[in-house]
């Protein structure tokens, strides 16, 4: 998993690295947007001797006259458009960038979005559900080391429903099915069956830790796939616009951006979640295993003390 992240993040640097090449190219080629040059009416120059300015409505034909076809032509003004104002972003923040962002960057923050409110979702109930786990098999095992039989033991734990008390009724359940056995295979068979049902307890304990995984290991390539689809957004910006001016790309770059923080956002706190409460499962399934041997031991014990009797007997 970790070779995986690695790989994510080195191809996310060389993407980005592969853009910002192209832009400074693009920026060496010719970064400076000439404007339009204005076209400055002039009037007719006064003679040298002129009294009085000429009036407005004289100078309106004289500028006709200005641009006849022998008088001289303004240069044309460069075909390559400039930026204009109404198509730079007015506020580039959080909620703009989403609401200008294309369907498909959209589709990604909001599925990674979804994702980060299942991994919290998911920790939450899963501590919760631990912690009330745990305290009942503490107390079951309070109830197993202050117990001197099994049969004491047994009418503490048999009406209830915790973990511990599952594991003494099925000991209570094996100790009657081999009432009339012959042989000393009673504490295998109590320890194959409690060991049964701790991993019955693990396995429901763990129920829903798995989509962390999928989130942790998915999320940055989803976001990776994101921040692909913004860069490529922006080149086709760049051809669309015929300028390499940074303002018709930066839209772009900011989503692919945001689209690559939402990934990392995702699968951090998942990879961290998994691994807490994967801790705190191993940490339940000791538990069990100390009450299933504190069980082991009280049905030991009691064989020992069957077998005292029988052997002063035989003494």
């Amino acid at each position: 998993m970790r070779q995986r992240r690695f790989r994510a993040l080195a191809v996310l640097a060389a993407a980005l690295l592969l853009f910002a090449a192209c832009v400074n190219a693009a920026f060496a080629q010719g970064s400076t947007i000439p404007g339009t040059p204005a076209v400055l009416a002039a009037g007719p120059s006064s003679a040298p001797g002129a009294a009085a300015p000429v009036p407005a409505a004289a100078a309106a034909p004289n500028a006709a006259a200005a641009t006849a076809p022998g008088a001289s032509e303004a240069p044309p003004p460069s075909r390559e458009p400039s930026v204009g104002g109404e198509l730079l972003p007015q506020k580039l923040s959080l909620e703009r960038m989403y609401l200008d962002a294309d369907r498909v960057v959209k589709a990604v923050m909001i599925g990674l979005a979804l994702a980060s409110f299942v991994t919290w979702t998911v920790f939450l109930a899963k501590m919760l559900e631990l912690r009330k786990a745990r305290s009942e098999v503490r107390r079951g095992l309070r109830m197993l080391l202050n117990a001197a039989t099994l049969a004491q033991a047994h009418d503490q734990l048999r009406k209830g429903s915790s973990p511990v008390a599952q594991l003494m009724q099925a000991a209570g359940h094996e100790i009657r099915l081999s009432a009339n056995a012959h042989g000393d295979g009673l504490k295998e068979r109590i320890a194959l069956q409690l060991e049964r049902l701790e991993m019955a307890a693990s396995r429901k304990i763990s129920r829903g830790t798995g989509v962390l995984a999928t989130i942790g290991s998915t999320a940055v390539f989803v976001g990776l796939f994101g921040t692909v689809w913004g860069i490529m957004n922006s080149f086709i910006g760049i051809s669309n616009a015929h300028t390499t001016n940074l303002a018709v790309v930066a839209p772009g770059i900011a989503q692919a951006l945001l689209a690559t923080a939402m990934g990392l956002v995702a699968a951090i706190p998942a990879v961290v979640v998994y691994n807490v409460l994967t801790r705190q499962t191993a940490h339940y399934r000791a538990l069990l295993g100390d009450a299933s041997a504190q069980i082991i031991r009280l049905v030991s014990r009691d064989l020992d003390r069957a077998k005292l009797p029988l052997a002063q007997a035989a003494e």
